[in-house]
């Protein structure tokens, strides 16, 4: 009997792991709404235009073994995280924000707080849907890369309202449940 109840125990937890309270919830679609305006930055826009009309040559040959061996300390790397589409998002992130980062078209990285744990997420509905112009949510998930319990949101970016990237942004349930 002990062992059944401490299954469904688990079971329990991990079901209300997946889902947020109603309250949680309206935090997270008040998050989306700013992070909205934070896609629509001028700054922002122009990075992603910018990187769709010509990639750099290091951008363009990055795949995800290259990725996943190059250290965050690497020059390509660190101008990712200090670009000015990277300035604007550590302006704006607040401390509910475990990460950000802004992809192309292909789903590239454009700009960052801190290095992704994949190049591209094209294929994955966090940069997919932003591209059909829909906002995403995913479930509450400890982050491989930040190592916080958090809650992804991913959002359009938009020029002259045709979605040309995605910004994805990990919103920590810590912080927001505060």
């Amino acid at each position: 009997m002990k062992l059944l109840f401490a299954a469904l125990l688990c079971v329990s937890q991990v079901v209300a792991a997946a889902g947020l309270d109603p309250a949680l919830q309206g935090k997270v679609n008040a998050k989306v709404k700013e992070i909205q305006t934070w896609a629509a930055e001028p700054t922002v826009v122009n990075a992603v235009k910018a990187y769709n009309a010509g990639k750099s040559p290091e951008a363009a040959a990055m795949d995800q073994a290259k990725w996943a061996n190059t250290s965050v300390i690497d020059p390509f790397v660190r101008g990712l995280t200090k670009n000015p589409a990277a300035e604007v998002l550590k302006a704006k992130k607040g401390d509910v924000v475990s990460e950000a980062f802004l992809s192309g078209a292909d789903g590239g990285k454009v700009a960052f707080l801190g290095k992704s744990s994949n190049w591209s997420h094209k294929g994955k509905p966090k940069h997919e849907q932003p591209l059909s112009g829909k906002t995403w949510q995913g479930d509450v998930e400890v982050d491989e890369s930040s190592g916080l319990q958090q809650v992804q949101v991913a959002v359009p970016v938009l020029d002259g309202g045709k979605a040309i990237g995605s910004l994805v942004v990990g919103l920590s349930i810590g912080k927001l449940a505060k």
